[in-house]
């Protein structure tokens, strides 16, 4: 189902963590981690995050990077976009472009919960640094 949704919109990211089983919070890109999701009309997702202070490269070229500072900005940012398809409580992002390779071709299954004048998208056994997480993702609306 696409078109004017609840998700439909632009949301700026609050905070990314992921839950162990035993109840630990692991921050991916840091506790002050940045970031947008926005859910077009049209059926189509946006989402990239990224830790608050990325290195920069040594020089201002995107491709003139060392190994090692690729390495950090790959490290230090995610990415992806493609289709989705909205389930009021569960949205799929059909991934056709991503940062991470292994995610192009996949759907992408999140639990949507609104909080208020909030979002929170959540994905259960979620393999992520060798273990498996609860991911979870809040968001609110963006202000221009």
């Amino acid at each position: 189902m696409t078109g004017i949704t609840p998700l439909t919109g632009t949301w700026e990211l609050v905070a990314w963590y992921n839950e162990t089983a035993d109840g630990r919070r692991i921050y991916p890109l840091g506790e002050r981690a940045t970031g947008y999701i926005s859910y077009s009309p049209d059926g189509f997702v946006f989402v990239h995050l990224s830790a608050a202070d990325r290195a920069l490269y040594a020089v201002n070229d995107p491709f003139g990077g060392r190994a090692e500072e690729d390495s950090a900005a790959i490290k230090s940012q995610i990415s992806y976009a493609g289709p989705y398809e909205y389930h009021v409580d569960h949205v799929i992002h059909q991934v056709t472009q991503s940062s991470c390779p292994n995610w192009v071709g996949t759907e992408q299954r999140r639990r949507v919960e609104f909080r208020g004048e909030g979002l929170r998208l959540s994905a259960t056994g979620v393999l992520f640094q060798g273990e498996e997480v609860t991911a979870i993702v809040d968001w609110r609306r963006a202000r221009g």
